[in-house]
């Protein structure tokens, strides 16, 4: 059942919990995407049926949650997401990050890595607002951006474009975890499809070589795009988890 919590900022965030045995696992999603999409539900039924605690939650803009996405930035949806742990979790957390929402859970890891038992990141996109947004822009779209505080840009899932605000931009460059030391004590799990135009391998790659962990392993999968959702490719997420639960019920 959808709950809400008020964060310290106001805003009012939907997640599901389900209670079970710790540590909590913690789904966090992609940009413009919600806490009903195939893996969180997934992960949902998978704690469901293994008795595990488990939260997922919509940041502000997204889903449920109250605001306007176009209104929003990283900074504010790691907050969400602190507020969620923060409240709503007691002892050690396991991270599972989409996309965005692998960027988002390292900023949660770096904030309180005592509290973090593990992290497993479906394409993580850590600094994606710098490295493939602005990276990528052209002189012209630069240009729009600061004259008009937006770019459009296609999107593969849907005839709407992507709207790129100034701020997002902006605001995510205090929030970038690649070009300072990573320090993630505890057991990393990266998933990452050959075929993903969104966020290539070479982003995969690139967390690998900067994070400084005691357990860090790449899984590459041939052929798996951005949405990292067949059978197989969720059946991989769910051993990822389990593996590193495995490693912390015998700690």
């Amino acid at each position: 059942m959808t709950q809400f919590l008020s964060t310290p900022q106001h805003r009012r965030i939907a997640f599901v919990q389900t209670p079970g045995q710790g540590p909590v696992v913690v789904f966090l999603g992609g940009f413009k995407s919600d806490m009903s999409g195939t893996k969180a539900v997934f992960l949902q039924d998978w704690a469901d049926r293994t008795g595990r605690a488990f939260l997922r939650l919509d940041y502000s803009g997204h889903g449920q949650s109250s605001g306007e996405f176009l209104d929003g930035a990283i900074g504010d949806w790691f907050e969400d997401a602190l507020a969620a742990v923060e409240a709503l979790t007691q002892g050690p957390q396991i991270l599972v990050g989409s996309s965005m929402g692998g960027w988002i859970s390292l900023l949660v890891a770096r904030r309180m890595p005592q509290r973090i038992a593990g992290f497993v990141g479906i394409a993580a996109a850590p600094d994606f607002t710098e490295d493939s947004m602005w990276a990528g822009f052209s002189p012209q779209q630069k240009a729009d951006l600061d004259a008009k505080g937006r770019v459009e840009l296609p999107s593969d899932y849907t005839d709407v474009p992507y709207v790129i605000t100034q701020r997002l931009i902006t605001e995510g460059r205090r929030h970038l975890v690649l070009q300072s030391p990573l320090v993630l004590p505890f057991p990393v799990r990266l998933l990452q499809g050959t075929a993903d135009t969104d966020v290539p391998p070479a982003v995969a790659l690139r967390l690998m070589d900067h994070a400084q962990s005691p357990d860090l392993r790449l899984t590459l999968v041939k052929g798996a795009d951005h949405r990292f959702s067949t059978p197989a490719c969720l059946a991989l997420i769910q051993s990822s988890i389990e593996d590193i639960l495995k490693g912390s019920d015998h700690a």
